[in-house]
């Protein structure tokens, strides 16, 4: 099976980033101790913070040279936007900075509605066809992007090195070829 990468992977973010609905979960504002790694406490010292492989995905879509995404259809964007602003991660190797985590995502579609919307967007934004997207998502309906053409792949204990190999196999099965042209 090829190394190909599709050129999008997209992400939800509650459940299958980190563990909880940013708009049920956190009250604003947010806040970081100082330089703390992977947390961000919210106004009452409510933790948000990464599943433990998301930093490494993040850090190999980036090195890969991948466009990535996130995909919410919270009813709190600022938060999210907020939490990602102020998320670090750690570098890849010892001798750098914390990245804050906004700084991985190249598109952020973050706003109630469906996740058809989200996707055409993309589309409309990136012009990558959705046979190069892929999306990871806790919740099954959001299935429904695979009317598009984006392969999905369901995170329902969120996302981890293991979910993430198995949706790169399931693109790659379905997609082995590079599509030219695109899909309209």
């Amino acid at each position: 099976m090829s190394n190909r990468f599709p050129a999008l992977v997209a992400f939800d973010l509650d459940y299958t980033l980190w563990n909880l609905w940013i708009d049920t979960h956190v009250t604003g504002p947010l806040r970081r101790k100082k330089e703390t790694v992977n947390e961000v406490l919210d106004k009452y010292d409510e933790s948000i913070c990464f599943y433990k492989d998301v930093p490494d995905v993040l850090h190999r879509l980036r090195a890969a040279g991948i466009t990535i995404a996130a995909c919410s259809r919270t009813s709190a964007p600022k938060l999210a936007r907020d939490a990602l602003r102020l998320l670090l991660v750690k570098p890849k190797t010892g001798s750098d900075a914390s990245i804050p985590a906004i700084e991985f995502f190249d598109e952020m579609e973050i706003y109630p509605g469906s996740k058809l919307t989200h996707f055409k967007k993309l589309h409309e934004k990136t012009g990558i066809p959705y046979s190069e997207m892929l999306f990871f998502d806790d919740e099954s309906r959001n299935r429904e992007v695979e009317k598009l053409g984006v392969t999905f792949i369901l995170t329902p204990r969120g996302l981890n090195n293991e979910a993430f190999e198995k949706g790169l196999n399931e693109w790659r099965r379905r997609y082995p070829q590079e599509v030219a042209g695109g899909d309209t």
